[in-house]
């Protein structure tokens, strides 16, 4: 039953790594997208950002599935102490610190855009740019220590995730193919009210 139950882990920790990858891929795109109320095609501008904090707010549990199932499998010398002090942990240590970096990052990530209302976007803005310091740590983490990573799919995953955000950020640049949100509207009915 315990080698059922390591596999079992194993398999969670492999499978909850692989979607959190793409998950946040997808989280820094529509980032980069929503920057100046842009909209893509005729999506109500609203889609977008309501995506991007969907996302945000759900690769946490994510992370926590991974994370669990990484400290729980008996197979890697990774504790929960590995999980909050970068580069403590024995296996495979600088890979593993990267990634214990990236779980910080995404914890400063996530208190501070909940926070983002008192903490107003002059100190918000900067302190959310930490998420590119976070996707490349996380995307090093897995390269560096992900058993899939090194398999051709793995690296064309990878590959893709990070093709996805430069293209974003072009499209952000050059903004060819998206609109700039255009500015609310009030109703006929109001319009005449102010008179």
């Amino acid at each position: 039953m315990a080698v059922v139950t390591s596999e079992l882990l194993w398999y969670v920790a492999r499978a909850s790594g692989l979607v959190l990858l793409p998950m946040f891929t997808a989280v820094v795109v529509l980032g980069v997208l929503t920057r100046g109320n842009r909209r893509l095609g005729r999506s109500p501008r609203f889609t977008t950002p309501l995506v991007h904090r969907s996302l945000s707010l759900a690769a946490p549990g994510f992370l926590l599935v991974h994370v669990a199932s990484v400290v729980a499998d008996g197979y890697v010398d990774v504790d929960l102490l590995d999980v909050v002090v970068p580069f403590a942990s024995s296996y495979h240590r600088f890979w593993t610190g990267l990634g214990t970096v990236a779980v910080l990052l995404l914890v400063v990530l996530v208190a501070t855009s909940l926070a983002r209302v008192r903490l107003g976007r002059r100190i918000w803005r900067p302190v959310h740019a930490l998420a590119w310091p976070f996707f490349a740590v996380a995307l090093a983490h897995a390269l560096g220590v992900g058993t899939d990573t090194r398999t051709w799919w793995g690296l064309a995953l990878a590959a893709g995730c990070v093709s996805a955000v430069v293209a974003a950020l072009v499209a952000g640049r050059s903004r060819p193919c998206w609109r700039a949100a255009e500015p609310a509207r009030r109703p006929a009915v109001l319009e005449g009210a102010d008179r």
